[in-house]
């Protein structure tokens, strides 16, 4: 099983050392990251923010492991790291990520 993991980052350099240390450790294949605009409720308050989002490919036992490591090296409180189960995907690609990702 497969899933997509989506976090987001305060600034490029961030979102690429988060990208590249998940993608370096063997955690995830891929790390794709693109610039958003967030709107959110933070500590009683409505904030605004330009972000950088990350989409992680990766497998579904490898989930807690990134949340566990995004946390220990990411500067936000509380980091957004959600997870989305791929249900079908290309075979090909998904034996990619399966080669990609260490036992």
């Amino acid at each position: 099983m497969f899933s997509i993991i989506y976090i987001t980052a305060g600034d490029m350099a961030e979102a690429r050392m988060i990208g590249r240390k998940l993608v370096e450790e063997r955690l995830a294949a891929c790390a794709n990251i693109f610039p958003i605009t967030s709107i959110f409720r933070w500590k009683e308050s409505i904030d605004e923010a330009n972000e950088f989002g990350i989409i992680v490919k990766t497998r579904s036992d490898k989930v807690k492991e990134i949340e566990k490591r995004v946390k220990d090296i990411h500067s936000y409180e509380v980091p957004c790291v959600v997870s989305f189960k791929i249900e079908e995907g290309l075979t090909d690609y998904l034996n990619w990520i399966d080669e990609s990702v260490e036992d």
